[in-house]
């Protein structure tokens, strides 16, 4: 020893890898070289990469969450692009956000406009209540309504119209 400085330990400690360092599992390393190989920049600092993995970690574990979401509303063990699809336009955010993304195999979402519904039409009638006749005796609804208001309203009774 030339007596400059502190003897250095022996290298025997684990090594942690980038990604182990700042908690992620995505690979910091690999999105630090594709960003040098893409020459976005003269020089990138090693906290855009790790920062850039964070969000693609995220992004990621919501999109499979949203689509196991699906996956399972769909009684189905295994995610399909179909519940990927399902799963990002049903988010509003996420929708947003890939609203220019086509997702291959997912197929459209779900939706029957309202003009082609059928609506449920009510008989104008009332069916008569003693006998399964030709339905003769039907009172129209419109004009059973509009006598017993009327009746009300010139002070009578709507229990029985005889006996006043």
């Amino acid at each position: 020893m030339s007596g400059r400085g502190k003897a250095r330990k022996p290298a025997g400690g684990k090594k942690h890898t980038k990604s182990a360092r700042a908690g992620l599992v995505m690979p910091v390393s690999r999105v630090h070289r594709y960003l040098k190989m893409g020459r976005y920049a003269r020089r990138t600092s090693t906290a855009a990469s790790v920062y850039l993995s964070a969000v693609i970690e995220y992004l990621v574990a919501e999109v499979n969450e949203l689509s196991g979401n699906a996956a399972k509303a769909n009684k189905r063990k295994t995610i399909t692009p179909r519940h990927i699809m399902l799963g990002v336009r049903n988010d509003a955010e996420l929708n947003e956000l890939l609203k220019n993304v086509h997702i291959s195999h997912g197929g459209v979402l779900p939706c029957i406009h309202p003009s082609l519904l059928k609506r449920k039409s009510y008989p104008d009638t009332i069916p008569p209540t003693g006998h399964s006749g030709s339905g003769v005796n039907t009172i129209p609804v419109t004009n059973a309504v509009s006598a017993s208001t009327s009746r009300v309203a010139a002070g009578g009774s709507t229990a029985d119209p005889g006996s006043s």
